[in-house]
């Protein structure tokens, strides 16, 4: 089914892109295409329910009651087995405590499932386990998971007592739909395998969520991931696996999630080759439209977003730090975000740092139109696209110890918006384009200021200026017209400093500089107060400061 999916990914990216921002997507069938991303049929308030069924476990085992003759109970000890047969929409209610027992649901129906203060765990499997109607155990239907007070899951470390004919893939897994909501908590502790999985979709609308894996991911969601609304930690240190994990699609519209990531790279058997974790991984498209995502990876290998296609960050706010090494073997590199299709921001306020290789990279082309990116590389390029790099607008820094801090294999086009690109010392250079390939790098708006120079036979509309030089953690003001930028030079780069700005820009060094708006981890202020500072002379500037390929020219770009 994944082949399948990749295959079908260049044209369901731009449609799931769009519904998950019009939180709806029509089609004809239920397939796994992403069909009814934030829809109507997730409204609990439209569910009309026929019937009410409550499973009480304790000590000395578990009572069932409200059942009829269509859904009927299986009890042994605090294992509860429920078979709805009939065509009744029925509202479970799970309570009580019990250390060793399940919830195991057959159905052909959506339903209904409260966890009120419950706390269940299965040594030999999954705690709570929704399937398809007897006959067919594959065909969930959508369920409801409701959180009402502290609820606790656990399952085992051996899924000893799996039917050959069934799935049962997490501590609390689903063959359907599962849609979660309510006022109350739910902690998921995982040993055996995922913490949750549904092999439909996965949607989190409110309530608090805490879900560990030792095994395996931490939410899985086949057909794809939605978050609009909740609180989420979530927390992985199993070796390949990742904190979200689709085939598909994985889209914020709100809440705040965290994914914590320890596990590293390892040789995957199944698939006959290595693989790396993630906080993310979406196989066709990662949206980000609301709401807050942190990520941290610390394991080899280990990558904070990881999408097989398009990456969209029109809103919310994104904080991701991998400090983990690359793996050699396979060459899984340790990357910020990484996407194989185009990345754009246009609203979004990103913040990515990686220690060993690129902070942001793209295999297509990366826009930025608005919105604040700051882009931090110790061990490669900040910012890097495999073809066309373009800033019309929006706050950008770009800041590399290692590298370049920005690298496009294509065309480099600075035409708006406000640029901070720090490089090392040559050949890298701070905005580098692969002029070897026949590609420039242009600058024709916006305001730029460049420690470390830019690439060769750069083609400069917008007048470029430079410092004789610069100096090391030194606040300096530059001036564009009515505007004043406050910003902190690094404690190494290249040189020269370059400024550019729509018209002829002024520069101040050692100023004091307060309040304001800080971008950037605080290297750069929007609107401060600015006192004292002596005046920096400045001369032109045509460009040509070294740089080489763009895109992976340095480093391991052919990296994975």
């Amino acid at each position: 089914m994944k082949r399948t999916l990749l295959m079908l990914a260049a044209a369901l990216t731009i449609g799931l892109m769009a519904a998950c921002e019009q939180d709806e997507i029509t089609t004809t069938t239920d397939t796994p295409t992403g069909s009814g991303v934030g829809s109507g049929d997730d409204n609990l308030d439209s569910v009309s329910v026929d019937l009410e069924v409550t499973v009480t476990y304790a000590s000395g085992g578990a009572t069932v009651s409200g059942t009829t003759d269509s859904v009927t109970a299986s009890v042994s000890g605090n294992q509860v087995t429920v078979t709805n047969l009939g065509t009744q929409v029925v509202h479970y209610t799970l309570t009580g405590s019990a250390s060793n027992g399940y919830f195991k649901l057959y159905s052909g129906k959506k339903q209904v499932v409260t966890l009120n203060s419950l706390s269940l765990t299965n040594p030999n499997g999954a705690a709570i386990n929704i399937q398809g109607p007897a006959s067919s155990p594959s065909s969930g239907k959508r369920a409801f998971i409701v959180v009402q007070g502290s609820n606790t899951l656990a399952d085992g470390s051996s899924y000893s007592a799996t039917p050959s004919t069934e799935d049962e893939k997490a501590a609390l897994f689903s063959e359907g739909k599962l849609v979660f909501s309510g006022s109350g908590s739910l902690t998921v502790t995982a040993t055996g395998k995922a913490g949750i999985t549904s092999d439909d979709y996965v949607h989190f609308q409110s309530g608090t969520y805490r879900v560990t894996s030792t095994a395996g991911h931490g939410v899985r969601g086949k057909d794809y991931i939605l978050v609009s609304g909740g609180t989420l930690n979530v927390e992985t240190s199993a070796s390949m696996k990742k904190g979200f994990s689709s085939d598909s699609l994985v889209c914020f519209n709100g809440g705040e999630t965290t994914i914590r990531v320890t596990g590293g790279a390892a040789y995957d058997s199944e698939d006959g080759e290595y693989t790396g974790t993630a906080g993310v991984k979406a196989d066709v498209a990662f949206v980000m439209n609301a709401g807050s995502l942190t990520i941290t990876n610390s394991g080899s290998g280990g990558k904070g977003i990881s999408c097989d296609g398009t990456g969209t960050f029109s809103g919310g706010t994104v904080d991701v730090t991998v400090t983990g090494s690359n793996y050699t073997s396979g060459d899984i590199s340790a990357k910020g975000i990484k996407c194989d299709g185009n990345i754009l921001f246009d609203g979004a306020t990103v913040s990515v740092r990686a220690a060993k290789h690129e902070a942001i990279e793209s295999k297509g082309t990366i826009t930025m139109n608005s919105g604040t990116v700051y882009s931090y590389s110790q061990g490669d390029d900040a910012l890097n696209a495999a073809s066309t790099l373009t800033v019309n607008g929006g706050y950008l820094c770009a800041h590399s110890t290692a590298n370049d801090g920005m690298d496009a294999n294509g065309n480099c086009y600075i035409k708006g918006g406000l640029v901070y690109a720090i490089g090392k010392r040559q050949p890298e250079v701070a905005i580098d384009a692969n002029t070897e390939g026949g590609y420039k790098l242009y600058v024709e708006g916006g305001t730029l200021i460049a420690i470390g120079g830019l690439e060769n036979n750069s083609t400069l509309t917008q007048t470029c200026y430079q410092a004789g030089s610069w100096t090391q953690n030194t606040w300096y003001a530059l001036t564009v017209g009515s505007t004043t930028y406050a910003f902190k030079t690094p404690s190494s780069g290249g040189t020269p400093l370059v400024i550019s700005g729509a018209s002829t820009p002024t520069l101040q060094s050692g100023v004091t500089a307060t309040g304001g708006t800080a971008c950037f981890d605080g290297t750069l202020l929007i609107g401060a107060t600015v006192s004292g500072g002596s005046a920096v002379t400045l001369s032109s500037y045509t460009g040509g400061n070294g740089g080489g390929p763009g895109g992976g020219g340095h480093g391991h770009g052919g990296w994975k």
